[in-house]
Order: C-alpha cells, then structure tokens, then sequence
C-alpha cells in the first residue's frame, strides 16, 4: 500500500475500535520500537490480545500483520541514529538467546532475499558487469565490506576493476572521473543512505553508465537511480547493519558474473596459483 503506517492511523483513527486505538496510540508513540515487534509482542505493549493486532493490521489495509511491520520498518529504517538502535535492540534483545536470536533473524533474511529476488533482473546485471569495459564499485562506510568482497574476486576475473576506496566527496569523484557508456558502476549501500554513494550514481548516470544496484528496497534512493536493482533484506539489529543477506546475494552474482564471461577462467587461476606459490602468498602445509 502507498500510505505510510502512521498516515493510514490517522485516516481511520475515527473509526477504530477501543482495543485499536491502544494500539494506535503505541504505534504513533513508539513507531521505531513497534517496528521490530512480533504481533504478540506489541499486543502485550499495547494491553490488547494478538489477535486485535493482527485484526487492526488488516483493517489498515494490510494483508496482514508481517506486511504492517514491514511497512513500519520502511518508515523507520533511514530515521534511527545509532543510538536509536541500541534503545530499541534493548528491549528486543533482553532476556533472549542472542546468538538464537540473531542466527535465526539472518537465515530468515537470506530466504526471504532468495524469495523475492528477480532472477531476470538478477541475470540481467550479471551480464552488464561481464561486459563491461570498467566496472566501478562503490560501498562506502558498513557498505565498504561488501564492495572490497567483491572487487576482490571481479579482480580475478577481469582487467579493470576499480573499488572506490572510502574519501571525501570530491576524491570519490576524482576515482570515478573517466567513467562513461560502456562502463558498469555498482553501487552498494543499506539504511542509513550514504550521501558519497548517492552522489557517485548521480554522476555516473549523468556520464552515460549503467548503474546496478544493491540495496534493501525499491524505495530506497538507490534503486531509483539503478537501472538494474537487486534486493537483499538488512534488517537493523542493535547498533550494526545485518550484511549476511546482502553478502550471499553478491556471492551469487560474482559466481553468475563468471559463468557469464568469456574469460577463460581455468587458466586465469593457474596463473594465479603461479604467483602465489612463486611469492608464498598462503601457508604450505607440510605432512
């Protein structure tokens, strides 16, 4: 639905029943904590059975109470400061198996990553990336761990590779000047927004490039800017970005962008395994 949560309240507050209007009054209070609640968790909050949660979701227009809560994550994703996050992951997290809890939340990302992904779309960027003449990937700030992965092993594969290292904006401009038609830029960023990468898609689709990009939603600026979108879930937890998802989906595409070259990748490893014994890159293991 195109209405935000608390717009949706508002327009049906007068006709909402005493158990929604508690509800109501949590959510509108403590939307950046709601967000992440199951529905029995914000029942309790709320002094309302779960079943008046799942109720109200649905009397919102929603299908149900997961595509609220997900509505309310959208709502609140870009908003939360760091030390947002931590109040809100306090009162997740307390009392709780952690490792459980967070394992749990990621295989959850990742399926529901695998569910949604459009494979077209998905084959399309790894054919854009194969075929590009310079492929440019930007990822700065948490963002930085997942373009240095893959400039890592594109680097294996093709010539000219560029990972925008992390800088002010003026040196990110100056990394990416020559990119024009021809070239790929990737571009990689997650809630909170990274103005730096913002601005380097701005400036490579205003030079003609093809923009692919990784992020967690259509409605992120990222994918308005992309001309091939690929989705991965990053749900916020505590103080950190959740990058499990997003590092599966690029393991994926750099084996698919693989596939989809022409290198001859058999004897561009031997001539790798070549360096690295001539120049004791890894541990020889001695029997």
């Amino acid at each position: 639905m195109s209405k935000d949560v608390l717009t949706a309240i508002k327009s049906m507050s007068n006709s909402l029943s005493k158990g929604q209007r508690r509800i109501a009054a949590f959510i509108t209070e403590n939307y950046e904590k709601a967000a992440f609640m199951t529905a029995g968790r914000l029942g309790q909050a709320a002094g309302v059975s779960e079943s008046t949660v799942v109720r109200f979701a649905s009397d919102l227009g929603y299908d149900g109470y997961p595509e609220m809560r997900r509505a309310m994550q959208e709502l609140v994703k870009n908003r939360l400061t760091t030390v947002q996050r931590i109040e809100v992951a306090k009162d997740l997290i307390t009392g709780t198996d952690v490792p459980e809890m967070i394992l749990n939340s990621d295989m959850s990302k990742i399926r529901h990553t695998l569910e949604e992904l459009d494979r077209k779309e998905f084959s399309n960027a790894a054919a854009a990336i194969s075929r590009a003449k310079t492929i440019y990937i930007v990822g700065v700030r948490s963002s930085a761990v997942l373009s240095n992965f893959m400039g890592f092993y594109l680097n294996q594969l093709f010539p000219d590779v560029r990972v925008i290292s992390q800088s002010a904006f003026s040196e990110i401009f100056e990394q990416i000047l020559h990119i024009g038609e021809g070239d790929v830029l990737v571009a990689i960023s997650f809630p909170r927004y990274s103005r730096r990468t913002i601005m380097a898609m701005r400036y490579a689709r205003d030079k003609g490039a093809k923009i692919v990009g990784i992020t967690d939603s259509e409605s992120s600026l990222v994918a308005q800017l992309a001309d091939l979108k690929l989705y991965a879930r990053s749900d916020m937890v505590s103080f950190l970005d959740s990058l499990v998802a997003p590092l599966s989906l690029i393991n994926a595409l750099i084996v698919a962008v693989a596939e989809e070259s022409d290198k001859d990748l058999e004897a561009s490893f031997e001539k790798l395994e070549n360096i690295w014994t001539e120049f004791d890159v890894y541990e020889k293991y001695e029997q």
